[in-house]
């Protein structure tokens, strides 16, 4: 099936951009899903670095920055960036920092989520149905010693989903 490009005309940041997508019913279920944790990292540029504006071609604030080759290029700076949010079980956040403290109260959630994307890694197969209680097993297995990645990975691969797959 081909990407729905919904109309983004006038959007000038990203949320605007996601709150046009969302208006399109087929795509509004997996956005609102997906786009609370988006605007928390929204504070981080492409190259990862922090920004409490948006950077802008030919318009705003002018500046000047120097490139990754070391000669100087100029730019605007755009909107603030306004990385606050709502999860889908209603818990608000400010920015990314809150957004992490949130996410760690689950920490077998998070434990599992992981073991499913290392086992994934590992074995190049998606995670099916009757593989789920294997990855239970591996979380239940490290919860007393606090779900540490280097006894997740050590369970992963002494697992029979890692050796039969």
């Amino acid at each position: 099936m081909p990407a729905v490009e919904p109309d983004i005309r006038g959007a000038t940041t990203i949320r605007e951009q996601l709150a046009k997508h969302r208006n399109l019913e087929t795509c509004n279920a997996c956005h609102t899903l997906i786009d609370p944790a988006g605007f928390a990292l929204e504070s981080f540029d492409v190259m990862g670095g922090w920004r409490d504006r948006y950077r802008s071609v030919g318009l705003g604030e002018p500046m000047k920055g120097i490139g990754h080759n070391g000669l100087f290029y100029h730019f605007g700076l755009g909107p603030v960036v306004d990385p606050s949010g709502e999860l889908p079980d209603g818990q608000r956040f400010q920015n990314v920092r809150e957004l992490k403290r949130r996410l760690v109260r689950d920490d077998r959630q998070l434990a599992r989520n992981l073991t499913r994307q290392l086992m994934i890694y590992a074995t190049g197969a998606p995670i099916r149905f009757s593989d789920r209680p294997v990855i239970e097993k591996i979380v239940n297995k490290n919860r007393s010693q606090g779900y540490g990645v280097r006894l997740l990975v050590h369970s992963i691969v002494q697992s029979d989903l890692f050796l039969e797959k």
